[in-house]
């Protein structure tokens, strides 16, 4: 993975949304895509894992499979959703809106132990998107969530990770702003989910009603 794939210019808009387990990338996206509905854009709101048959299947293997070969389904799975669904969107003029995408990779599979640069091999071909969010909040806020809403998968079953992926998270804006990538950090903290979206809509560089 050289370099950015160009943004998908001129014909739709991609946009995704990423940050820790907990934060409420799920909540922002269902908000974001309602706002952006309003303001009368075509979206479609999308999430990894997927749901096709390789999403699933990362989904129900993720707390078996490990490293490397975990780092291979999920690069399968968004290279699939991507030739199914994503790019589909885009080329009909849609804004889609991903919950998580590659940065979560630059995240989660190094917490896995897996390096950056098998990270980028396995993801060489991939959109960058037009704009990638990444939600930003304090420690605390993010350890309250979790224990609130309870563990999605073993990643977050660890509460030393919370710590551990801001970190990751920090230095994956670095990463993809330096492959070309339009990064915007929102930080949530005292933010509803509409007015997360409001904030993430301040960002989008396309005409909004």
């Amino acid at each position: 993975m050289n370099a950015a794939t160009p943004p998908t210019g001129g014909y739709g808009y991609f946009l995704t949304v990423d940050g820790p387990g907990g934060i409420g990338k799920s909540t922002t996206v269902t908000a974001l895509a309602a706002l952006l509905t309003s303001r009368g854009r075509s979206v479609h709101a999308t999430a990894e894992p997927s749901g096709g048959d390789v999403g699933k299947a990362t989904r129900k293997l993720a707390d078996r499979v490990h490293g490397r070969a975990l780092a291979c389904l999920v690069a399968a799975d968004r290279h699939h959703h991507l030739d199914s669904e994503i790019r589909p969107h885009l080329a009909a003029g849609h804004v889609v809106v991903c919950d998580r995408y590659f940065a979560s990779s630059l995240v989660l599979q190094r917490l896995d132990g897996v390096p950056v640069d098998f990270i980028r091999e396995v993801n060489a071909g991939i959109n960058m998107p037009d704009l990638a969010v990444i939600l930003r909040a304090p420690e605390d806020l993010i350890a309250r969530r979790l224990s609130v809403r309870g563990p999605h998968h073993r990643f977050e079953r660890e509460p030393a990770n919370v710590r551990r992926e801001l970190a990751l998270y920090e230095d994956a804006i670095s990463i993809l702003s330096g492959l070309g990538a339009n990064v915007a950090v929102v930080d949530v903290d005292g933010l509803t989910p509409v007015g997360v979206a409001v904030r993430i809509a301040s960002h989008i560089s396309i005409d909004l009603k």
